[in-house]
């Protein structure tokens, strides 16, 4: 059971980047997934999350309006879409898997993390 986050990158403030979370052994469709991000210095913090039961999802303020996670269950993949990424959103962010039929943005929820992808903005 493995969970990859990937497609971080270099980007310039207002820039938009899209990550994607993919599984191999289990199927993220049965799973809330949860996105987080730790930037230098700070503590890890949940950002985001998808509920397994109904899709539901939820922001934290600071990303409402510029972020949005969705599903892709015929590629078994979980998207966080980003856009008009600011300086403070430079950070190393992971997903993470649970098997809880709600999400939730606290890292007590999960028990699958993947490798965390870089995100650094920029100018």
């Amino acid at each position: 059971v493995q969970l990859q986050a990937s497609g971080g990158g270099l980007v310039q403030p207002g820039g938009s980047l899209r990550l994607s979370c993919t599984a191999s052994g289990f199927n993220l469709n049965s799973h809330s997934i949860g996105w987080f991000r730790q930037a230098p210095g700070k503590e890890r913090e949940g950002i985001s999350c998808i509920s397994q039961s109904n899709d539901k999802t939820y922001y934290v303020d600071s990303v409402m309006g510029r972020f949005t996670v969705s599903r892709d269950n015929e590629k078994n993949t979980v998207y966080l879409q980003m856009k008009s990424l600011k300086f403070e959103d430079t950070a190393v962010y992971y997903c993470a898997a649970s098997t809880r039929p709600l999400c939730t943005i606290f890292s007590w929820g999960y028990d699958n993390w993947g490798q965390g992808t870089q995100v650094t903005v920029s100018s």
